[in-house]
């Protein structure tokens, strides 16, 4: 290969470059990017740099001097609208084509946003540093009335960060409990709790109805709930979730699917077009997790540097949330049916280690608040039970 292009300056097309250039490819790397920035972290921008704790350069993932190591190409602010695999070149906004033979997607997904809300001010989503922005500014010159339109990781993060700031903030949750997907209902419970820990109230069992604007319409005022209730708002931050963003792909030949659908080693449909990260599904599955991001990268460029799948990604997967000054940890595969025992610690306080068992006894998945020691140890515990054996 002569030019790889990487569609999307995320985390994961970040960690796609550098394998690139670590597995020996010496040839033009050029990186596109939607949004101006260089590569940034986005975990800090619902915890730290909404708070404040966290300046803009503490987010960069990047350094000069890494720049120059990796000798690319970056075309930031420019949006991605086609790929045409016969003529292997990717179309960019304006008309410009980059002729590749290699293209990593990494493209990540976009907030979803409240079906129907007006264009009026105030109401926030936060997926990129220019939401943050936003959203921290608007917080700004006294406490506000914020409320915080789903409890999945991203809203109870931004509702951990309002408390901390001061603010009067209320959580609206469609489900009877936030997170049952992911921990299971027990847990689940035992993690909202958190949110009255923190002074925030927790509304569950609740869709909203409709966004409410002032007598301009220019700014929301109140968040109207299907049930008839009106909670006044000076900011609203919805957070109910991610779609990848593959529209850009249509009529590409690529499956698509809740994602760029992939074979178990981020392999496309072609094999000089591999994804990772938040648009990738891999192996029927997609997960949104940071460590879905530094992790897949490896092993795609290795497949995409030779041309077809001599290697599979699936690691254990791993997610982790800071809320009210507690760290929530989970690994593993959580099934429904799954027996919930606590090996270390206590759920009313002070912190716990739960292990998810199937009926043989067997761990599927680990859960932490606030001991990351025993986590860690259980974790490699699970990696290296779920790691498959050679053949012989």
């Amino acid at each position: 290969m002569k030019t790889v292009t990487v569609v999307g300056a995320s985390l994961a097309g970040l960690y796609a470059a550098r394998e690139l250039r670590a597995q020996g490819f010496d040839g033009r790397l050029v990186i596109v990017g939607e949004e101006p920035h260089r590569p940034y972290d986005r975990p800090p921008l619902s915890k730290e740099f909404l708070t404040g704790a966290f300046s803009e350069d503490a987010l960069a993932l990047t350094d000069p001097e890494e720049d120059d190591d990796l000798a690319a190409e970056w075309l930031l602010g420019t949006r991605a609208r086609g790929l045409d695999p016969r003529g292997r070149s990717v179309l960019l906004d304006g008309g410009c084509t980059v002729p590749t033979d290699g293209v990593v997607i990494a493209t990540g997904a976009w907030a979803r946003r409240l079906p129907g809300s007006p264009g009026i001010g105030g109401v926030h989503t936060l997926r990129t540093l220019d939401d943050a922005r936003a959203l921290r500014t608007d917080l700004t010159g006294g406490p506000r009335r914020v409320v915080v339109v789903g409890g999945g990781f991203i809203g109870a993060e931004t509702a951990s960060s309002c408390a901390a700031l001061g603010h009067d903030v209320t959580v609206v949750e469609a489900a009877e409990l936030p997170l049952v997907p992911q921990l299971g209902p027990e847990m689940a419970a035992v993690c909202a709790a958190l949110h009255t820990r923190g002074g925030t109230r927790l509304i569950t069992g609740a869709s909203v109805a409709a966004l409410r604007g002032d007598r301009g319409g220019h700014r929301v005022c109140a968040v109207e709930l299907a049930d008839g209730r009106v909670l006044p708002a000076d900011v609203v931050v919805v957070g109910i979730g991610a779609v990848p963003r593959t529209a850009w792909l249509a009529g590409s030949t690529l499956a698509l699917g809740d994602g760029v659908r992939c074979d178990d080693g981020c392999v496309t449909l072609l094999p000089q077009v591999v994804a990772v990260g938040d648009v990738a599904r891999v192996g029927g599955l997609r997960a949104e997790h940071w460590t879905s991001a530094t992790e897949q990268p490896a092993v795609a460029v290795r497949n995409l540097l030779a041309g077809r799948t001599v290697a599979t990604a699936r690691p254990l997967p791993y997610f982790w949330s800071d809320q009210y000054g507690s760290r929530i940890q989970f690994a593993g595969r959580r099934r429904d049916g799954d027996t919930v025992r606590i090996t270390e610690g206590a759920t009313d306080g002070g912190g716990f280690l739960a292990r998810y068992e199937r009926g043989d006894g067997a761990t599927t998945a680990v859960l932490a608040l606030d001991r990351p020691r025993p986590f860690t140890k259980a974790r490699r515990e699970l990696a290296r039970a779920a790691r498959p054996v050679p053949a012989n």
